[in-house]
């Protein structure tokens, strides 16, 4: 899912207008989501979930507080190929950014205008596509589920890498790693890995996703999904294909504690 936050004066109205000029262009479901609180939205209240409506188009436009940004991330991923949230600040997200406006210094800035009557859509949609996805587990496993090799499967494994704020309770606490990929080259890396996983026998489907940039404790950072015939081929893959990541791909590391900041080769 490609993921978009606009934040500024007028944000929630350039919002909505990228919304309309994506459903007309880009074939794709799009969630539109009202982080401002200056609108109320028509329609029932569902649990844990806030107000929402779908309109004509079939895109779903909701607003509320009770759940971060990466989990309403989440909870759309499985279902919708955008997502533009107005009002949202966040150190990860790509960010049009209206007006003056205070970001995270590692905050994605796609583009920066005035105000929204001056941002060209156009432009916006002309990069939207080549951001980075937001990928979550729930995705890469019905990526797996819907495999032509499916009939065959018996076993889905996976394993989540997530940020851990202490190793021993004598450590400073972790508050965020950050993460940087060598481009190209990691790719390639990955890619070899999963062709080497799946030409084992029973081994259907290998799914890797590393996310880059600031994380922050008890977020998560990498997945890895194996579809395979049994268990234990499917056991045997996720723990290969994790500690072959780790050991072969050149994804760099920073960790930031409460004594400071370090790179992992540094330490």
């Amino acid at each position: 899912m490609q993921t978009l936050c606009i934040v500024g004066e007028d944000c929630l109205s350039a919002a909505e207008t990228l919304t309309d000029r994506l459903t007309t262009r880009r074939e794709g479901r799009v969630a539109t989501v009202d982080c401002t609180g200056s609108r109320p939205v028509d329609g029932a209240g569902l649990p844990d979930e806030g107000e929402f409506r779908v309109d004509g188009d079939g895109r779903w436009v909701g607003a509320g507080s009770d759940r971060s940004a990466t989990e309403l991330l989440d909870s759309l991923a499985r279902r919708y190929d955008y997502a533009l949230l107005a009002g949202v600040v966040h150190h990860r997200l790509p960010t049009v950014v209206l007006g003056d406006v205070e970001t995270p210094p590692s905050t994605p800035i796609v583009e920066t205008t005035p105000t929204a009557a001056e941002l060209d859509p156009e432009t916006i949609l002309g990069r939207i596509d080549e951001l980075d996805p937001y990928i979550s587990l729930e995705t890469l496993v019905d990526r797996a589920k819907a495999s032509p090799m499916a009939d065959r499967a018996g076993a889905i494994a996976t394993f989540t890498g997530r940020v851990r704020a202490k190793d021993d309770p004598a450590d400073a606490r972790t508050e965020r790693l950050t993460f940087e990929k060598y481009e190209g080259v990691a790719e390639q890396r990955l890619d070899a890995i999963r062709q080497d996983l799946t030409a084992r026998e029973g081994v259907f489907e290998v799914l890797f996703h590393h996310r880059v940039g600031p994380i922050d404790d008890g977020e998560d950072i990498v997945f890895v999904v194996v579809l395979a015939g049994h268990r234990r081929q499917a056991f045997r893959a996720v723990e290969d294909g994790i500690d072959r990541l780790k050991d072969e791909v050149p994804i760099f590391k920073k960790e930031s504690t409460t004594d400071g900041d370090f790179w992992l080769h540094e330490r």
